[in-house]
């Protein structure tokens, strides 16, 4: 019901869509399959085919949950709430293999030996924490969900 409610209008799944576009574009170029210089290049090699469906499943995800709040920002009563927090950050921090890009070398060479403990713990775990977050976007996309169905929540039209 709150899923249909939503997208609706043009404006929320235009919204949704300019998200996980510019999600999507993110996820790849820092997973270093989408390339801008010399020439626009987009790869997939073999070992990358999970984490690339993983990102783009967040990348859905994301513009989802975002959509949603925004609705239920602008049609709430009540301005902050748990949806606010919903695991939108977390999910982009966890997406994004700080191991397999230049944010790897950034975190050693500025935090020294815990920097390099923090990426290659990324390096390592990298599906886990990306399932960890697509977990914590479905669990938001509940909440968000959970909070358009209490009748006393949004505003009356």
């Amino acid at each position: 019901m709150a899923f249909r409610a939503v997208f609706a209008g043009r404006t929320y799944v235009a919204l949704a869509a300019a998200i996980a576009a510019a999600f999507w574009t993110l996820f790849s170029w820092l997973d270093q399959l989408l390339f801008f210089e010399p020439v626009l290049v987009f790869y997939i090699p073999g070992d990358a085919a999970a984490t690339f469906a993983l990102s783009v499943i967040t990348s859905m995800l994301l513009g989802i949950v975002v959509s949603m709040n925004v609705y239920v920002f602008r049609n709430s009563r009540v301005r902050l709430g748990a949806s606010l927090f919903s695991g939108s950050t977390l999910s982009v921090v966890s997406s994004a293999c700080a191991g397999c890009t230049s944010a790897g070398f950034f975190f050693a060479t500025t935090f020294g030996v815990a920097g390099a403990a923090v990426t290659s713990i990324f390096a390592q775990y990298q599906v886990p924490l990306r399932l960890a977050g697509i977990a914590l976007l479905v669990w938001a996309l509940y909440v968000v969900n959970k909070r358009f169905n209490q009748s006393c929540a949004l505003k009356p039209e």
